[in-house]
Order: structure tokens, then sequence, then C-alpha cells
């Protein structure tokens, strides 16, 4: 049925529910309709004019050039929430380190296994250097409250810490999820000046470039211990180099190590663990590759980064679907050109998302290439697809 290449090492839960839907899915398919991938890189790679979609099982997307699969009418998808319980366990683990030196404790003792009988007296006197405040009563600011954010937020609630929420952004869905407890933070600011503990979980993107700056420590307490599992670049490397030099910062948990913060003091380093579970793995791919088929199949956008979201249950006899710019008239011209052919439309919805939309039309007759290419060639339109 359709042709799925994959380019990393996909979770057979993925792989297999599209095999099972009678796809052609691995790494060798030619000509490919989708791409299933997770940390590939295709900044450099050229997509052929068949590629409908690509989907990452994962939620980031900074491997994949949006704007230009947006141009070309290659929808990406990500998978938001499917590995958001496997972080969020990382992350109260990282609260935890980030308070009590445990590594440093678990080092130390492995230092004195050949002391014999020494040890235990060696342990009662050495214990106190690793020793750290409890996390009960403390105040955790949450900046993004996304699928991983929320859960963090309701578990350090149980966990006996006062929390404040950051997201401007939040969605309904997030919202249903998150704790009444949680404290609304109005800005940012607030979460700076409030918090002893801050958990950062917001996507990289061009407003979250280096949110944490010389100025965001500046306005922080003094002592604040920081978990960073959203991206590197959320975090100014150097100028954290600064705030744990001079403690501002008493330490930084980050699943994003690299040459800089290596070398600074007071820092955990984890090799991007967070969703490093075969579970997360698994719900990853299956989410990822039902996406895609259903695109594939039927033209419904669901958790798409860079083109409108847009599902309609089937109706009719065929399906129109068209990716176009979000210009003045455009449904117009297309219901126009449809309408005069004497085509009856049973169903159909549009989508705006910035300068890019979605219609979806359902037909009352099956049309066919005669159709579909003069919608083609209608300026700002980017892909026409027929679905029976």
């Amino acid at each position: 049925m359709f042709k799925i290449r994959t380019m990393n090492a996909i979770s057979e839960q993925g792989t297999a529910a599209l095999q099972k839907r009678g796809c052609e899915v691995g790494p060798k398919v030619e000509n490919p309709d989708a791409l299933l991938i997770r940390s590939a890189d295709l900044h450099e790679a050229a997509f052929g004019p068949e590629l409908l979609a690509i989907g990452r099982a994962g939620a980031g997307y900074n491997n994949i050039p949006i704007e230009r699969c947006a141009e070309e009418g290659i929808v990406v998808f990500n998978s938001p929430g499917a590995n958001a319980e496997a972080v969020k366990e990382q992350e109260i683990a990282s609260l935890v380190m980030a308070s009590r030196d445990m590594i440093g404790a678990i080092d130390w003792v492995r230092s004195i296994a050949d002391r014999g009988d020494e040890i235990p007296a060696l342990v009662e006197k050495g214990k106190s250097s690793f020793a750290g405040p409890e996390l009960l009563g403390k105040t955790l600011g949450v900046i993004g409250l996304g699928a991983i954010g929320a859960l963090v937020a309701n578990i350090a609630l149980e966990l006996g810490m006062v929390v404040w929420g950051y997201d401007p952004f939040m969605s309904v869905d997030a919202a249903w999820k998150l704790s009444r407890e949680v404290l609304h933070a109005d800005d940012v600011d607030t979460i700076f000046r409030e918090a002893d503990y801050i958990s950062i979980n917001v996507p990289y993107n061009e407003h979250t470039h280096h949110m944490l700056d010389d100025e965001a420590f500046s306005k922080m307490k003094r002592g604040v211990r920081i978990v960073n599992e959203s991206r590197a670049e959320v975090v100014d490397d150097e100028a954290m180099t600064r705030a744990l030099d001079c403690g501002r910062v008493a330490k930084y948990v980050t699943d994003f190590p690299n040459k800089v913060i290596l070398r600074a003091p007071n820092v955990i380093a984890m090799p991007h663990l967070g969703a490093c579970t075969p579970e997360s793995e698994d719900r990853c791919a299956e989410m990822a590759a039902m996406e895609l088929y259903d695109y594939l199949l039927n033209g419904n956008i669901k958790n798409s980064v860079n083109l409108p979201d847009a599902t309609l249950s089937r109706m009719g006899v065929c399906r129109l679907c068209v990716l176009h710019r979000n210009v003045p008239r455009m449904i117009t011209r297309i219901l126009d050109y449809i309408s005069e052919r004497n085509i009856n439309v049973e169903h159909m919805i549009n989508k705006p998302r910035g300068e890019y939309a979605y219609t979806i039309v359902d037909l009352g007759d099956r049309i066919g290439e005669e159709i579909a290419a003069p919608i083609r060639a209608m300026s700002d339109v980017l892909r026409v697809r027929i679905l029976y």
C-alpha cells in the first residue's frame, strides 16, 4: 500500500503496526511516501516529489528542516507526550541529585573500597560532606506545562513541594491534566523570583533560545538548583558557567552535555537519557507510525509541527486534500472550481497555521487528475492529493 523508509532503529511496535496495515517498511525502501525517523539529520537531505510526510518518533524535531518541508508540502509529525512518563521519572531523579550529592557520595564510597574494616567508620565520618536539603517544603518553578511539565508539576506536589507553573501557550488538554494546586505565574520572572528549584520543559525555538541568560540568573534566588530536560540551547552555557562559579546556581542538571558546560563546576550531565526507556521508544514509534498512516490513508493531520492540524471523518465518494498558503479567497477558488463541474461537496474542513492552511473536501462524485491538475496549478497551492 504505502512505502515508508526508516532512517534509524525504530521500535518494532511502530514498524509492525504499519506492516500489519499492508505498508512496506524498512531502511531500504525506495521512493518512499513517508520517512519514519528518530535522530537522523535531514537538513541536507534531498526529498523526492513523492515524499508526503515525515514522522519523528519523539518530541524534538531540530533535526528536520520543517520550513523547507512546509514549502514542499511535506507534513512533519512528532509524537508529543509519548515519552512524558520516562522524562518525568528522570526529572524527579534529577531534582534529588540536584539537592543531595548522591553521585559524589557513590564515587567516594567506591574510592574507599580497599580500606577493609575501616569502611564503616570512614562512612560515618565522611557522609556529612555529601548532605543536602530535602525537597519537602521547597518551591519548584516549572517552565513549560506541556505533557512533561504538567506531570512534573503534579508529582512535585505529591512530594510536598510548592509548585509554580509558567506557560503562556498552554493547551486546553494540558490544562485539564494540571493539578489545581499548581500556582499560576503570569510571567517567567515570577518563577525566577520564587523558585528554589527550576525545571525547564519548553520546546527549543527562536523564542526560547537562551531563555536562561545572565539577566535571568540575576533575578533568581541565590543557590537555585536547575534541571534542564528541554534542549541545550535554551540555556546560555557561558552565562550558566558564570552563575555556577559565583554560587547563584548551586547545581545544574542537564541532559545535554557539551564542551562548555562540562567544564563548569556543580554540573550533573547525562547523555540525553530522558526518553531512553523501551516503553517510551515503543510509544513514540507507534504514535508516529499511526500519524503517518492516518495522513497517508485519510489525509488527516494530527501533531504536525509545520502545517495545520485538521482531521475529518470520511464521507462521500472521494476526498480532495489541498495544502496551500493562507491567503484570501483560496477556499472560494477551490470550491468554485468544484461546483462549476456539478460536483457536490459532502463535508469539508479548513484549518490555518500562520502562513499555511489545509483544506479537506469530501465529494459526492469520484474525481481524478482532470480536477486535481488545475487546482495544483493554482497560485499558492503547495500539494494536492485525491484519496478514494
